[in-house]
């Protein structure tokens, strides 16, 4: 079995950090989510990786490099343009040839790993295999339609009256047979080639597509609020370590990760936290569910369920809560007069200020 993960995606819901960044590498517990899915694919026995990319591929390819620190052989497939999951399939027609494969997407995160999927797709053999979970709003996503014996009747792509409220996990599951599908599919009325419709060919055609509805945790980390919620997810899971430095004025309590090179001078973390490589904490608080990325610094102030990425600065600020902050940032206190604010902000930034 081979494995083929997308991510040529834009992430525009991640505006402004993905003008500048891979929306696959934005860090959860200070480790990028697409290395999450890497990890499991290998996990999974799983040795041959196509990686779809399009224009961050310099990127996801410096972070990513051949795969061996993966355990897998990566070769990279250039996507033009986003123009649908099914197309992903189709520009990967070669790499994949006539063997099985798991295509997963490079910005979800999925816990518990896709061991026993495999498992399942070996001995069951069907055309498709695809996971599925309960949302709250399913008009968001791929929605699958199941009969009175939960076999898969029916598939639609973020449809305005679903049919059922169980949407499509990013992993998918697939026998040589799709290829035949994609070849045969039109554009949708989003100018893209859906999986969806793939799928629905193939039970058209009278081929097995199996379902399982996981009770286990998954995100589709396109949004600061599920990229947080992530982010507190793992972290709840993390080993207290101290590799850094840490006086005898700072407190640490409960599971906090001080990483090589970092220094905590005169504050108090409190976790499940993480502070990255070379990072320095002074005269500050760092609440739970927070990630500081490497070479940050954060003096005299205080930042909770928040995740920094490398070498921001914070300095003096008083509170700051459910904050995604990126590379480079500075973030200090406005000047006490005149009374006003004065705002750089990126396109599409999003701003809310307590006046």
């Amino acid at each position: 079995m081979k494995a083929l993960v997308l991510a040529g995606g834009s992430g525009t819901r991640l505006r402004p950090i993905t003008h500048t960044s891979a929306k696959q590498l934005v860090p959860v517990a200070n480790k990028p989510v697409l290395f999450y899915g890497l990890e499991a694919i290998a996990a999974a026995g799983i040795r041959e990786l196509g990686l779809v990319v399009g224009d961050t591929q310099p990127e996801i390819e410096a972070a990513v490099g051949d795969g061996s620190a993966f355990g897998l052989q990566v070769t990279y497939l250039r996507q033009e343009a986003p123009l649908g999951l099914a197309h992903g399939v189709l520009i990967a027609r070669e790499f994949l040839g006539d063997e099985d494969f798991v295509m997963y997407l490079g910005d979800n995160f999925i816990v518990g790993g896709i061991n026993g999927l495999v498992d399942r797709f070996h001995r069951e053999r069907p055309a498709a295999q695809i996971m599925l979970t309960k949302v709250g709003d399913p008009r968001q996503f791929g929605v699958a339609e199941l009969d009175a014996q939960g076999r898969v009747v029916g598939l639609e792509e973020k449809p305005a009256r679903p049919k059922s409220d169980l949407a499509l996990v990013g992993v998918y599951l697939f026998g040589p047979a799709i290829h035949a599908a994609v070849a045969e599919l039109k554009p949708s009325w989003r100018g893209e080639l859906e999986i969806t419709d793939a799928i629905q060919w193939l039970i058209e055609e009278g081929l097995r597509v199996e379902s399982s509805v996981i009770s286990g945790y998954w995100k589709d980390t396109g949004n600061v609020t599920d990229m947080l919620e992530v982010n507190r997810l793992v972290l709840e899971s993390v080993e207290p370590r101290v590799d850094g430095q840490v006086d005898a004025a700072s407190e640490l309590v409960g599971r906090v990760v001080v990483e090589r090179g970092a220094v905590v001078e005169r504050s108090r973390i409190v976790g499940p936290a993480i502070i990255g490589a070379d990072a320095r904490i002074r005269d500050s608080y760092v609440g739970p569910f927070t990630s500081i990325g490497a070479r940050c610094a954060v003096a005299d102030s205080e930042i909770e369920y928040s995740i920094v990425l490398p070498r921001a600065s914070i300095s003096g600020v008083r509170r700051i809560e459910s904050s995604l902050i990126g590379h480079d940032v500075e973030v200090t206190p406005a000047p006490n007069t005149p009374r006003a604010h004065r705002l750089v902000l990126g396109d599409h930034s999003k701003v809310q200020i307590s006046s």
